[in-house]
């Protein structure tokens, strides 16, 4: 793919600084994570199920939402955050996608973005990323939210965002906050997959694997990017996923549970991955799924891919956990004595005080 400079340093302000290749009728099953996009399929296949949904989402104060952004927040337009505007328009066009969603730019210094609505998706991007990140930089987040409105995830945030707002009202009804909470646990799970589709759409936006694992660092780390290092904080991700017992595994679990995202190592070391498959390298030569397809797409077929993409991934694991279930899957002999040695440190159990109690390690 050309990288065309625009000839003239001084007019780039608010232009692409570079051509990027765009993505005629491109489908998101083109860049959705494979348990993301099972999940997707399955849901747009149920007839009426959007409606039904929405139906039941009557009481959702979006139209306050919307309001609410309008009268306290920035819309992004030539007139305001231009630069932003360009973007925006950018991203659509690279997505093909027609309807340019509205954007705003809201007052807090936690850098964070989100794409929300019901009706029509809303992108809004607080102050603290704005000046968080550069400009190409800011082009693979508003990417990554222009790919969550093609993929229609911003129904689901939406409810995922009231639904976890409603627990907190009705905490004190333990039955209620019980029946909530199960579904914000899977609201949650599903959404830290989609959070990774979107990654890859603003990666296929941004078109500059540098910028999207700068803008990760970023958000981790913070604006100190001659103090941070793209390789080692991709070896935090190997570490993280390597390291440790199966208290450790257990541990990881219960720290991503009460998440709406997937810790940014993670992200980075998985968008790394996927942008050196031939799946990346198809979609850039132009062979992608067209949404003129997305009627005849088998759902059977995509929880087949899904599967396949979640045994691919324990039996390339590291963690231990999901190294001892590769073993139970092979007929380990002596499983006693693994798990003994998994939660013990590798000497049946025995030796616990080099490694400390089940009650130091949580």
């Amino acid at each position: 793919m050309p990288d065309v400079n625009d000839g003239n340093d001084d007019q780039r302000e608010h232009v692409p600084s570079r051509q990027r290749r765009r993505f005629e009728g491109i489908s998101s099953r083109a860049y959705e994570h494979p348990a993301d996009r099972s999940a997707l399929v399955a849901l747009r296949k149920l007839s009426g199920f959007d409606t039904v949904f929405k139906a039941l989402s009557g009481l959702l104060p979006e139209r306050s939402l919307r309001l609410l952004f309008l009268s306290d927040s920035v819309r992004v337009s030539d007139e305001q955050f231009a630069h932003l505007n360009d973007m925006l328009r950018d991203a659509c066009y690279i997505l093909d996608l027609e309807k340019v969603p509205p954007m705003y730019v809201n007052q807090d210094p936690q850098p964070n973005a989100m794409c929300i609505g019901l009706d029509e998706p809303i992108i809004v991007v607080t102050t603290g990323l704005v000046e968080l990140l550069d400009e190409e930089e800011m082009r693979a987040v508003v990417g990554h939210e222009v790919g969550h409105a093609l993929s229609g995830h911003s129904v689901y945030r939406t409810i995922l965002l009231f639904l976890t707002s409603l627990a907190l009202r009705v905490a004190w009804i333990p039955l209620g906050n019980f029946a909530i909470m199960a579904i914000v646990t899977a609201l949650r799970e599903w959404f830290r997959k989609s959070e990774l589709s979107a990654d890859r759409a603003g990666l296929l936006v941004g078109q500059d694997l540098n910028a999207s694992m700068r803008g990760l660092m970023k958000i981790a780390g913070g604006n100190h990017l001659h103090e941070m290092n793209v390789d080692a904080f991709l070896k935090q991700a190997e570490e993280y996923e390597a390291g440790g017992d199966l208290r450790d595994s257990v541990l990881k679990i219960l720290n991503v549970m009460p998440r709406t995202h997937p810790f940014t190592t993670v992200r980075a070391a998985k968008l790394k991955k996927w942008a050196a498959t031939r799946d990346y390298q198809r979609i850039m030569d132009g062979h992608y799924p067209r949404r003129t397809e997305d009627k005849d797409t088998s759902v059977t077929d995509s929880f087949r891919q899904s599967a396949s993409h979640y045994a691919d991934n324990v039996r390339s694991s590291k963690d231990p956990l999901m190294k001892l279930v590769t073993d139970i899957a092979g007929g380990a002999g002596d499983l006693g004595g693994k798990l003994r040695g998994k939660f013990g440190g590798g000497n049946g159990g025995a030796n616990t005080g080099n490694h400390g109690t089940p009650e130091d390690g949580a």
